[in-house]
């Protein structure tokens, strides 16, 4: 009887202690989890209640057979409490991953968070350095007012723009004469191909003479004087000039002793190269798109570059105005654009064509010379001209004609009296 009575007390006591286990150990494990993962304790309460209920169905006392369920149920439940622990030993392990997992990803969550601030912090500091340099500039400059402005108001600015310009220039330049006529020609010699460029130093003071043979070459041939090169046979007396690189056209000038030459690949770009030191002074690209060849009867010259008596001018045309010249003032040292005006003169037989050629057009950049060009013939060549320089000191043009280097002497006036 006693033993029945304790029989009857073993699941009471089993469940007892068994809850009391799980209960100590869950204590132990989540005292240190944070409070978002109160839903697992919760689980495991409701696994405890799971569990209390399956001890005490499994040990109550059924109507018949209790001694032999008894004896073969006490292996059976010792087994399962065995069960029991190491699921409750994995499920606390589980939990300690996961409590670590949640922690490192806190642990990065902060760092980026921090870094986004700091990254805020800069954006700020960055958009407050603009509005400062904001304000500043809205000091230095006012603000516009927001008027209508009449069309014949902004003409009028227009014009009085231009002139101001031409004012400016006008004090500058003492250009006061233009030609009245040619009063002789004289054929010097023919060497070379049928295109090129003769000229002499137009700069003061220098004597010495430049043969660019041909439209596309990095050589120049350079003779003392013109009687030297008269009197050579052939180039045989020239001292050779390399380049560092080659020139286009029959555009190129020598000027105080720098070579001013076109080098065109992607870019018309003006060269000016010291004979004496045998180097690059300086370069520049003209600021012009769209270049077309300036004189019909020489396509290879896309820009011709000239010497008077205000200094250096490119002579050039562009697809936008390609019936007629344009013309640009450029200072000799910088190689800067001083000035640009589009002329009225026409591309089309531009630079003497075969036969009897004249002066057709004349363009004067200080509006003095407003009637029509003077008749100015040339003497009668069966060739063309491919390349025409002025010289300001001499009041000579050095002509390339087929192959022929001539000679023009120019008779000059004052404008007045044309």
């Amino acid at each position: 009887m006693a033993n029945e009575t304790s029989f009857r007390e073993f699941p009471a006591r089993v469940e007892t202690y068994f809850c009391y286990f799980v209960i100590s150990s869950l204590k132990l494990l989540f005292i240190h989890i944070p409070q978002s993962l109160c839903c697992c304790v919760k689980w495991c309460q409701t696994s405890l209640i799971t569990c209390r209920e399956n001890v005490v169905s499994v040990f109550s006392r059924p109507q018949q057979g209790q001694r032999s369920v008894c004896y073969r149920a006490a292996p059976t439940e010792s087994d399962r409490i065995s069960l029991w622990h190491e699921q409750t030993t994995r499920y606390a392990s589980e939990l300690r991953e996961l409590k670590q997992q949640m922690v490192s990803q806190l642990e990065t969550l902060d760092k980026e968070k921090e870094a986004l601030r700091m990254n805020l912090d800069g954006v700020g500091t960055r958009v407050d350095r603009v509005e400062r340099e904001l304000d500043y500039l809205e000091t230095q400059n006012g603000a516009q007012p927001c008027v209508d402005v009449d069309d014949k108001l902004i003409e009028q600015q227009v014009t009085l723009v231009k002139e101001k310009q031409k004012a400016k220039y006008s004090k500058l330049s003492d250009c006061s004469d233009m030609i009245s006529s040619i009063k002789a020609m004289k054929i010097l010699k023919r060497v070379g191909g049928p295109k090129g460029v003769w000229s002499k130093d137009t700069g003061r003071g220098s004597g010495k003479v430049y043969i660019f043979n041909g439209t596309d070459d990095d050589t120049i041939h350079e003779f003392s004087s013109v009687q030297d090169f008269a009197r050579s046979l052939g180039l045989s007396l020239a001292k050779t000039v390399k380049l560092p690189s080659a020139w286009k056209g029959t555009g190129h000038v020598v000027y105080n002793n720098h070579a001013y030459y076109i080098n065109q690949v992607d870019e018309i770009t003006v060269v000016k190269y010291d004979m004496k030191n045998h180097s690059v002074t300086d370069s520049a690209v003209f600021p012009v798109q769209d270049h077309v060849p300036v004189y019909s009867l020489t396509p290879e010259t896309v820009m011709d570059l000239a010497v008077d008596e205000e200094g250096l001018w490119a002579i050039y045309s562009t697809r936008q105005n390609d019936r007629h010249i344009s013309l640009a003032k450029m200072d000799a040292n910088s190689l800067d654009i001083e000035q640009m005006w589009d002329t009225n003169c026409p591309r089309e037989n531009a630079e003497a064509q075969p036969g009897r050629s004249h002066v057709q057009c004349v363009f004067d950049v200080n509006d003095m010379v407003t009637n029509e060009a003077p008749q100015v013939y040339f003497p009668k060549r069966y060739g063309a001209h491919s390349s025409l320089k002025y010289n300001p000191q001499e009041q000579l043009l050095y002509a390339w004609d087929d192959g022929y280097q001539i000679l023009y002497k120019l008779i000059m006036k004052k404008k007045l009296e044309i």
